[in-house]
């Protein structure tokens, strides 16, 4: 049975925050969407159902708009960071959707516990 790239993403990310939820209940979750042009973040708390920060390579302040790589990656990770403190949120789980920990990813999530999130 072939499964396009799209299903095994889908399957990936439902696996992942499946399991993620059942060990961090009560914690907020740092949500990771990467796309071609862009990367974005958010702090979700699941029990309100209410986002607390978030950052994106789409914000012009940042300076990395119209780039998608690991240093604009690490500089959305270094302000979920600070915008974290700033709503009062030190623990989290991080959750990685489909998207394979190496590159990007794990550059944001580098820059977030250099940060001082801890996860």
């Amino acid at each position: 049975m072939a499964n396009s790239k799209r299903d095994l993403f889908l399957k990936r990310r439902l696996r992942v925050r499946n399991k993620l939820r059942k060990m961090n209940a009560g914690r907020v979750r740092l949500s990771v969407h990467r796309s071609n042009k862009n990367i974005s973040v958010q702090l979700i708390d699941d029990v309100k159902g209410v986002t607390l920060a978030s950052a994106s390579s789409l914000e012009k302040d940042l300076g990395i708009v119209g780039k998608n790589n690991v240093e604009a990656a690490a500089k959305v990770g270094s302000t979920i960071a600070e915008r974290a403190k700033a709503a009062g949120v030190e623990n989290v789980y991080f959750d990685r959707g489909g998207f394979l920990f190496h590159g990007k990813v794990k550059a944001l999530a580098d820059a977030a516990r250099e940060g001082g999130l801890k996860f």
